[in-house]
């Protein structure tokens, strides 16, 4: 049966995969999105270019305008709330803009949810930062990567909340808002806290998307630069899986409503952000690359790597596409699509 899919953030990374997904199925689908990040207008114009211009409805409209998106909110089925401030380092430069636009502005998205009458799914980008430093899981080091002693399978969702940086305590705020929304107004409310999300249309700079950031980077012969030791270890996770998720969710939202799922490549698709990432983008490259060094980051995490096992048992979901695989699908897309960095 088709639906009725709000999407904020849209014509983002994340947000523009998911609507040609949606509307290649026939779905009905709304784009809300400011067009402020750089890609968003690109990712805008291949979605025309693909689908024709009368494919989806678009609104150009900022998250923190109450009135724009309660108007747009008004007849969802379902709402993905992926339009946000995406970046730790921007977060830290300036903390206001951060919380009004990931706080507030999912708050404003939630209350246009509720004031609806729908009772609409509602589908949350939260992120693996809300869990901060981890200071109290023990992590050893190897000679190519941080890991955890003891979490065999990685983080799981009961790991204790430590919301680390402006940009954790604004995520965080929007994941507890979002969590709450389901035991206060019975709203149909998903959360998935993201680990590190790749794929196609990703035009990720240096303070965020660090996995396309590199592989652009050395594709156009761009500097770069590692900060740390290079050894601190992320899982990645296909964008094509991630919206598998997204898509699981809304099929068993009875069993998903009101739930908090972890969200990464898992113990599987575990890499290190320079020291193991390195010789395969070498290897694709075909040649050395010089990097430059840097003091480590504020909020940068030494390891972390989810426990997806919740989603695996009560959505039937696991990564299908595996880090080697992926990375050389974005490489390839990289090297095809220079015009557009």
């Amino acid at each position: 049966m088709t639906k009725n899919y709000l999407v904020t953030g849209g014509a983002g990374f994340i947000g523009s995969n998911y609507v040609h997904r949606l509307v290649s199925r026939g779905e009905k689908v709304t784009v809300f999105d400011n067009l402020s990040r750089g890609g968003a207008p690109r990712n805008l114009e291949w979605l025309k270019q693909t689908h024709g211009a009368d494919a989806f409805h678009m609104i150009v409209g900022d998250v923190r305008d109450s009135a724009a998106i309660a108007e747009a909110a008004k007849g969802a089925d379902v709402i993905v709330h992926l339009a946000g401030q995406v970046a730790v380092t921007t977060s830290v430069v300036n903390p206001r803009e951060d919380f009004e636009i990931n706080a507030l502005g999912t708050f404003n998205t939630l209350e246009a949810a509720r004031a609806s009458g729908r009772k609409p799914i509602f589908l949350y980008a939260s992120t693996n930062k809300v869990y901060g430093g981890m200071d109290d899981v023990e992590i050893v080091e190897d000679a190519t990567r941080w890991h955890y002693k003891d979490l065999t399978y990685g983080a799981a969702e009961d790991q204790p909340l430590d919301f680390h940086s402006p940009y954790g305590c604004s995520k965080g705020t929007g994941d507890q808002y979002v969590r709450d929304y389901f035991r206060i107004y019975d709203l149909p409310t998903v959360v998935f806290r993201q680990s590190c999300i790749y794929g196609p249309r990703q035009f990720g700079i240096e303070d965020q998307g660090w996995l396309a950031w590199f592989i652009i980077a050395a594709v156009m012969g761009r500097p770069i630069t590692i900060y740390g030791d290079g050894k601190q270890v992320r899982d990645v996770l296909h964008v094509d899986d991630l919206l598998n998720a997204y898509d699981a969710a809304v099929a068993n939202i009875e069993t998903a409503k009101g739930r908090v799922y972890n969200m990464g490549g898992g113990v599987e698709n575990v890499l290190a952000v320079w020291t193991e990432f390195e010789p395969l983008l070498e290897r694709l490259l075909g040649k050395k690359i010089d990097v430059a060094r840097g003091d480590w980051r504020p909020g940068d995490q030494r390891v972390f790597y989810a426990d997806y096992r919740k989603a695996q048992r009560e959505l039937g979901w696991k990564p299908q596409i595996s880090l080697e695989e992926g990375i050389e699908r974005l490489f390839h897309w990289v090297s095809e699509n220079k015009e557009m960095f």
